[in-house]
């Protein structure tokens, strides 16, 4: 098994109907997961709307998540300041995280030098397990094969990345040219099939709110050699995948939109991202209720 397991899911976080953030729901929302197929937990992540949560809230979603679940539960404490990045993983440690998320520095856009100080400094900080979080379509900036390779190699407790480059070739390069136990998580849900033929050990995924026991079953059939069973668990995924982040309702707000249709705490997104329409909610209904027709539908967990 995997260090943190091999379906992980990068959870919502629920808001209130005044916006404020429902650590309450968020622990629904984690048992929820933990009972429907995630084997751990992103929290404060891209999905978690991490940007937009002060440190004082990012802090009590950390220990309302832990505090909930069994499942490891990896803190995202990455931002595009170091110090700001170190000070959220110190206060991870002490909260009791699995192990932290360090996303490339966004907006920034250092040079691959200051991306391998910005991640040995996160990783100096605690003897907490650090996944790298390669995303250049929010980045700007790609951490790429060498410099992954670089840091698996030279820091100890940077013991994994969350790919989510859309280049399995890439990955494939990271899977053969690091230590051994450092492992390689698809950041795309529509791609966990192509990375795991590349030596992928999971996905952090968006999808798994709703869909977690199916993406386990496709991995462990690969694993298995059961390409066929694989192929088609990938197919009957193909419409989350599509509806989990357009132009018009980019991710979270699906996820958002799906958990609630699962009666699940979420509320809306705060801004820049816009409130989910009706239809996006219909929507969300039919893809859930046509995905469930096809498998058994996960059981929510009070």
């Amino acid at each position: 098994m995997p260090r943190f397991g091999s379906v992980v899911t990068a959870m919502i976080t629920p808001f209130d109907a005044a916006g404020a953030i429902d650590l309450e729901g968020a622990a629904v929302v984690a048992r929820h997961l933990a009972g429907s197929g995630s084997d751990g937990i992103v929290v404060a992540g891209s999905t978690g709307e991490g940007p937009v949560l002060t440190d004082e809230e990012r802090i009590a979603l950390f220990r309302a998540v832990i505090a909930a679940v069994d499942v490891p539960v990896i803190a995202s404490t990455g931002t595009n300041d170091t110090a700001h990045s170190v000070m959220l993983t110190k206060e991870a440690k002490a909260c009791g995280a699995a192990g932290v998320l360090a996303v490339t520095p966004y907006y920034n856009r250092p040079s691959s030098a200051g991306l391998s100080a910005h991640f040995r400094a996160i990783a100096a900080c605690s003897d907490l397990p650090v996944m790298l979080y390669d995303i250049p379509i929010r980045s700007g900036r790609r951490i790429g094969p060498q410099l992954t390779v670089e840091l698996a190699r030279d820091v100890p407790n940077i013991v994994a990345v969350k790919d989510a480059t859309g280049d399995p070739a890439s990955a494939a390069v990271v899977v053969a040219d690091s230590p051994d136990g450092f492992e390689v998580y698809c950041g795309d849900d529509s791609l966990t099939l192509p990375f795991a033929s590349v030596g992928a050990v999971g996905v952090v995924s968006v999808a798994a709110h709703w869909a977690g026991p199916l993406f386990g079953e496709m991995i462990d059939a690969h694993r298995s050699g059961q390409v066929d069973r694989a192929t088609t668990i990938n197919q009957q995924l193909a419409e989350s995948y599509q509806f989990q982040s357009t132009d018009e309702f980019p991710n979270p707000v699906p996820a958002k939109a799906a958990c609630r249709a699962l009666g699940l705490p979420a509320g809306q997104c705060r801004l820049p991202n816009t409130r989910a329409s009706e239809a996006l909610d219909d929507q969300a209904r039919s893809v859930i209720s046509r995905l469930h027709r096809m498998t058994p539908a996960p059981q929510s967990v009070a």
